[in-house]
């Protein structure tokens, strides 16, 4: 199922559509989203570099974390740091994310000045200016993939950080515009639901066509349980968990996955959920007021039932119904009985409509093609 998304991710937009969103849905019960995003983008990285993916590369808005800490995470699943500014291009908003270093800089307060922007890394000093944030995606994806068809990948690795200084609205257009770009080949994106208004959840998830939502293997039950054991529960719930995908697919239909997660020192790894776990698979019959099935006792009935026309060999030989022959053999036997009633049964109380031509002049109707007399 994860390898689902990031196969979805890998091969990109289709040309007239709207580039595949991913939303990694997590709380407080279950933390985990951070690691499933590292997993999706080092995916995503080993495909690029592989030249698997639609993506040539890759505008990664770090908004949680800071650049070197992807940097140290992509060496660490192997992935070679030195071709970084081929593909990798880092959107800074998380070391002065308001531009107040550099207002305690011009007042004297600090002498250390945010770190300059490397060719890989540009600062963003105002997160709150979602139109230049908007551009600076732009332009840093178009530096690494050319002005040409060419595309590229964004991964945003906080959307709550983003909506602690913008109105959902406009965080909205923001990735609505960025995935109808042309260049755009998907975007990803992590969302803390239980920091968050159920509109605002609702907004993000209906703009993605895929949402990845992770969920704790067990659930706490608040007063029945102690300090010490609702602690054990919540590391339990952190190192392993449920992974619920919903799919929207180009025909209209959505699929739904599950998984099991665990979080291991190399890394996360998913397994596929088995009925021993008790996991109960739900029926796709939809609830309704009425019985879908019959019953035996209705079974019998409907076989005692004598279809129309049907002969039950009671002496005679069994003979297919032909209405066809029907018609033909009764054919002279209806029309010559309607002829007589027609001539017989008069009925006074029943209407008839007399026609009268205005003149001689007027041909009677026919089946003649009016149109004979003309020259075409």
């Amino acid at each position: 199922m994860a390898e689902s998304i990031c196969r979805a991710l890998r091969d990109g937009a289709l040309e007239g559509e709207h580039a595949p969103a991913l939303t990694i849905k997590d709380s407080i019960a279950s933390p985990s989203g951070p690691i499933v995003f590292n997993h999706v983008l080092v995916q995503l990285s080993s495909n690029i570099l592989a030249l698997k993916s639609q993506s040539q590369g890759i505008v990664l808005v770090a908004l949680s974390r800071s650049p070197s800490f992807y940097v140290d995470l992509l060496k660490s699943r192997g992935i070679d740091v030195d071709s970084l500014h081929k593909w990798l291009r880092v959107l800074d908003c998380y070391t002065d994310p308001l531009g107040w270093k550099d207002r305690l800089v011009e007042c004297g307060s600090i002498t250390n000045p945010s770190p300059e922007a490397s060719n890989k890394v540009r600062l963003c000093k105002d997160v709150r200016n979602l139109d230049n944030l908007s551009s600076s995606i732009i332009e840093m994806g178009k530096e690494l993939v050319g002005q040409g068809k060419g595309r590229f990948s964004v991964a945003i690795d906080s959307a709550t950080d983003m909506l602690r200084h913008a109105s959902i609205s406009s965080v909205a257009a923001l990735l609505s515009s960025l995935r109808s770009h042309a260049q755009v080949s998907c975007a990803f994106w992590l969302l803390h639901s239980d920091l968050h208004e159920v509109r605002v959840t609702s907004v993000l998830e209906y703009l993605s066509s895929m949402l990845a939502n992770v969920e704790p293997m067990t659930q706490s039950t608040n007063g029945q349980r102690g300090n010490s054991e609702n602690f054990s529960l919540l590391e339990q719930n952190s190192k392993r968990g449920k992974f619920n995908v919903r799919m929207k697919r180009r025909n209209g239909r959505v699929r739904l996955m599950f998984e099991e997660f665990c979080i291991e020192q190399s890394g996360i790894k998913f397994t596929p959920v088995s009925s021993d776990g008790g996991i109960v698979t739900q029926s796709l019959v939809p609830k309704v007021q009425f019985n879908l099935q019959l019953s035996e006792k209705e079974r019998i009935e409907r076989a005692k039932v004598v279809l129309p026309f049907e002969h039950q060999g009671n002496g005679k030989s069994i003979e297919i119904y032909d209405g066809r022959r029907y018609l033909t053999e009764n054919k002279t036997e209806t029309i010559s009985n309607f002829d007589e009633k027609l001539q017989t049964n008069e009925d006074p109380g029943r209407g008839e409509i007399i026609y009268f031509r205005d003149s001689d002049d007027e041909r009677p109707d026919s089946d003649e093609d009016p149109d004979d007399d003309l020259d075409i």
